[in-house]
């Protein structure tokens, strides 16, 4: 599997990313430039997290029209994998990839630190292999991290299977004391119809490794390699 990291004026997990992808997993990695269009026949598309064009207008508002997001939208809409991780995961939504918006957090601060998620899709390329209902411990970074949907948009990806992590506590329990920034239903990642493209506001680059006190984020990539294969190999 062959993963391309987009790089936006203000990308600033790119170099996470990167690392993750071809030192711990060891796949072919490469960087994608905005400004040009060629995926370079990558089969996993990541959008990374930072300040793209520093947030002006809205977070991910001017990224969604770099020349490069014609590709990644041809891409996605081909079946291709696509994960967009915290202003990667605004972008999906600014460029229609993925629906509802990314807000301020309810308490309008920044927020930095560990949280839990509970896993609520594992037929998600980003959580194959992890178990339903597990919690893993995943920083988020984020101002703009609370999500939002109408009522319409929330039904259509509850009933859907659409969520695929929501904000919890250690035991697994949902509620607002365990939502960090006020997104509705908890979620804190959610999938596209097709289920090939996802985005979520934790960090999972940030957690892959167990030098760095918890490895729970290597789940996502071990579960992207695992799609990958599985498709190569009914093709």
């Amino acid at each position: 599997m062959k993963v391309g990291i987009l790089q936006f004026p203000g990308s600033n997990c790119d170099q996470d990313m990167f690392h993750v992808c071809s030192q711990v997993m060891g796949l072919q990695t490469t960087y994608l430039w905005h400004k040009n269009t060629s995926l370079e026949s990558a089969d996993l598309i990541i959008l990374p997290g930072g300040f793209s064009y520093g947030d002006y207008l809205r977070c991910g508002a001017i990224a969604r029209f770099s020349p490069i997001m014609r590709s990644v939208i041809d891409h996605a809409k081909d079946g291709g994998l696509v994960l967009g991780v915290c202003n990667g995961f605004q972008i999906l939504c600014e460029s229609g990839l993925l629906p509802g918006a990314l807000v301020r957090n309810q308490n309008l601060k920044f927020i930095c630190k560990p949280i839990s998620v509970k896993v609520c899709n594992t037929n998600s390329p980003a959580t194959l292999l992890a178990k339903t209902d597990s919690v893993l411990t995943i920083p988020i970074a984020h101002g703009e991290g609370n999500y939002q949907a109408d009522d319409s948009t929330l039904a259509d990806l509850e009933t859907g299977g659409q969520v695929v992590l929501r904000y919890c506590d250690a035991s697994g329990t949902t509620s607002s004391i365990s939502n960090p920034n006020g997104s509705r239903n908890n979620i804190a990642g959610i999938c596209s119809a097709m289920g090939n493209v996802v985005g979520m506001m934790p960090h999972p680059e940030r957690c892959s490794e167990s030098a760095l006190g918890c490895s729970d984020g290597l789940v996502v990539f071990e579960s992207y390699l695992e799609c990958f294969s599985k498709s190569a190999a009914l093709a």
